[in-house]
C-alpha cells in the first residue's frame, strides 16, 4: 500500500504543480479605477483586475471617503497576472497608454490626488522596470511636457466596494457615458490614434 501511495503522488505531482501557475501582482493608479481595469483585463496572462485604494493613511477606505480627498488614498487596480504569458514590461505598456501622465492634478475630468497616477512598485525588479519605463516614455518625445507619474513603494491595497468591480461589464451604458464623457478616450485617441 506504501509503495501504491509513493507511485500515485510521483503521477500527480506533475499535474498538481501545472495546475498552480505562478502568479504575480502589479498595482497601478490611472485616475478612475472603471476606466483601468478593462485594459488590463483583455490581456492574455492576466488573471484578475480589482478596483480599490492605496497609498494613503486612512485604515478600510469607502469610496465616498476617497473620492471626498484628505485620505491620502488614490484609486488603483491591482492586477493578477501570469508571468509566463504576460511581462510586467508589458502591463506598463498598457498601463502608460490608459493615462495622461503629464497631469500631476488627476486623470481627465476627475481631478485631486485620489485620481493621480501612479505605479506602486511590489519589488526591486519592479521599480527598476517602472523607473526604465518612465524614461523611455520621456525620451520618447510622446508628450511634451515632464512626465509627472509618480513610481513609490506599494502599501496596503484595500478592495473597492463590489459595485465597482467590473463596472464597465456590469454597467457598460453607464461606463461608456462617463468615458467619454471624461475626455480620456479623446485624449488617447489623439496620442496614441485609435487603435491603441
Amino acid at each position: 500500500m506504501k509503495k501504491m501511495l509513493i507511485l500515485l503522488t510521483l503521477l500527480l505531482v506533475p499535474f498538481i504543480n501545472n495546475s498552480f501557475a505562478e502568479t504575480s501582482r502589479a498595482i497601478f493608479a490611472g485616475g478612475c479605477f472603471w476606466c483601468m481595469e478593462s485594459p488590463f483585463e483583455k490581456l492574455d496572462g492576466v488573471d484578475e483586475v480589482i478596483s480599490g485604494y492605496t497609498g494613503g493613511t486612512k485604515l478600510n477606505p469607502t469610496y465616498q471617503e476617497v473620492s471626498a480627498g484628505g485620505t491620502g488614498h488614490t484609486e488603483a487596480v491591482e492586477v493578477y497576472y501570469d508571468p509566463q504569458q504576460v511581462s510586467y514590461e508589458k502591463l506598463l505598456e498598457v498601463f502608460w497608454m490608459q493615462i495622461n501622465p503629464t497631469d500631476a492634478g488627476g486623470q481627465f475630468v476627475d481631478r485631486g490626488t485620489q485620481y493621480r497616477s501612479g505605479i506602486f512598485y511590489l519589488n526591486p525588479e519592479q521599480r527598476q522596470q517602472a523607473e526604465q519605463s518612465k524614461k523611455n516614455l520621456a525620451g520618447s518625445g510622446q508628450f511634451s511636457q515632464p512626465i509627472v507619474t509618480e513610481i513609490t513603494a506599494a502599501e496596503k491595497f484595500y478592495p473597492a466596494e463590489e459595485y465597482h468591480q467590473d463596472y464597465h461589464s456590469k454597467n457598460p451604458l453607464r461606463y461608456w457615458y462617463y468615458r467619454g464623457g471624461s475626455g480620456r478616450d479623446d485624449f488617447l485617441d489623439k496620442v496614441w490614434g485609435k487603435d491603441r
